[in-house]
């Protein structure tokens, strides 16, 4: 079955019902063994839709890395509106173009690569070569490309410029993350024109990914005072880096366009999609994680996505009876080891992970006003932090819609591939 995510006339928002929405999901998968992953499809359709009407109307490339389900990806790669993928690893990039052999891929490596093997593998493949583009902010990485194959050997590598988006605020410091070391006028143009001046490249693109606007939520969690406080000095902080970021970008952007034309300028992420869109330098933006809907995105005021993706953990102890102890449950996202990385129990509502324990590789405790409830065998509702590394845990999600399950689709994972 094609994933089929064109509005429908009959799509409600169920989820906002939360006791009918995980009873259903439950009911739906009653007779697959947890762990069990899910993906609502009327959640999904919700997503996707609502992203496009955030980008503004610029084409949106799909992040693959924070979907890692074939099936997925290429749902919304078939709606008008999205095109193209950005890829995390090279290997990753391959593999997507070798499922499609009859096309010439539009993907973007995301990231630079260090893999002679994979950059042989792409130099070996003229038709990969003509749309894979790699992703280089050093002549470093020039030189290791070159190194790996040489110039007169291989056909032109597409290359993009990496432009470092980070914020330097007063009394803050710098905010953003560590990636490309470009990130004036002048150190983007001699990058540009060395690119130019080497054979064997072609610069045909750049990127910009703004993080302490795209992943920070600027209605954190905690006290209310608390929330007011961090949530204002957030706000100004990201009012202000958008400001700074458009008009340095739009200065980047025409100093390498006066050197090499440029198909494209990527910027964003899910979380910046409506000021990524509103910068005149930017042909497209970047997203990938609202089409999922991690819990990260519930301290997001401008835009509110839909759980499409959730997971079931089994009761498998009664410690006491008043608690409940799931099987494994330390599905951990990346970043500051903080409780929001931590998976978000959501039904049955009520319950709460143990401080001295939280959420274990083997098993997670649970309290709180409805666990006594629980019985083993019941299965519990947890929300990943973030959205592609949900499939790094299971081969495959069951794809549920109106209260069945419409459809089996395998991750990544599923697919015996794991790209780090």
């Amino acid at each position: 079955m094609t994933l089929d995510l064109s509005p429908h006339p009959a799509d409600g928002q169920p989820w906002r019902d939360a006791q009918r929405y995980w009873r259903g999901l439950t009911a739906a998968t009653a007779d697959r063994e947890p762990p069990v992953a899910v993906i609502g499809l009327e959640a999904l359709r919700h997503n996707a839709h609502s992203m496009l009407r955030r980008a503004g109307g610029l084409p949106i490339r799909v992040a693959s890395k924070s979907i890692r389900v074939r099936a997925v990806q290429d749902a919304v790669l078939a709606l008008p509106g999205y095109a193209g993928v950005l890829a995390y690893t090279l290997p990753e990039a391959l593999w997507l173009a070798s499922r499609r052999p009859d096309e010439v891929p539009d993907i973007v490596v995301g990231y630079p690569t260090a893999d002679r093997h994979a950059i042989r593998a792409l130099a070996a493949d003229e038709r990969a070569a003509a749309g894979v583009t790699l992703m280089v902010d050093s002549i470093a990485h020039l030189d290791l490309i070159d190194w790996a194959v040489a110039p007169d050997a291989r056909p032109v590598i597409r290359v993009a410029i990496e432009l470092d988006a980070s914020f330097t605020a007063p009394g803050l410091g710098r905010l953003g993350v560590w990636r490309s070391p470009v990130a004036t006028v002048d150190q983007a143009r001699a990058l540009a024109e060395e690119i130019v001046r080497r054979p064997g490249f072609a610069l045909v693109g750049m990127m910009a990914y703004e993080s302490q606007i795209a992943g920070v939520g600027n209605r954190p969690r905690g006290g209310l005072a608390d929330r007011l406080v961090k949530g204002r000095v957030i706000d100004w902080m990201q009012r202000s880096s958008a400001a700074e970021l458009a008009e340095r970008r739009g200065a980047v952007v025409a100093a390498v366009r006066a050197v090499a034309p440029l198909e494209f300028v990527n910027g964003g992420g899910t979380g910046s999609l409506e000021t990524t869109s509103a910068d005149p330098s930017v042909t497209e933006v970047a997203a990938g994680s609202g089409l999922f809907g991690g819990h990260l995105f519930d301290t997001y005021s401008r835009f509110t996505p839909a759980p499409a993706a959730a997971f079931a953990l089994p009761v498998v102890r009664k410690p006491r009876p008043e608690m409940a102890t799931l099987l494994g449950g330390g599905w951990i996202a990346s970043g500051p080891p903080a409780p929001d990385r931590l998976p978000e129990v959501v039904w049955p509502s009520g319950t709460r992970m143990q401080a001295r324990e939280m959420a274990g590789e083997v098993q997670t405790p649970l309290s709180g006003r409805t666990a006594a409830a629980l019985a083993v065998g019941d299965r519990v509702w947890l929300r990943h932090t973030k959205s592609g590394e949900l499939a790094e845990h299971v081969n495959g999600f069951c794809v549920v819609d109106d209260g069945a399950v419409v459809d089996e689709v395998p991750s990544y994972r599923g697919e015996g591939q794991a790209f780090l």
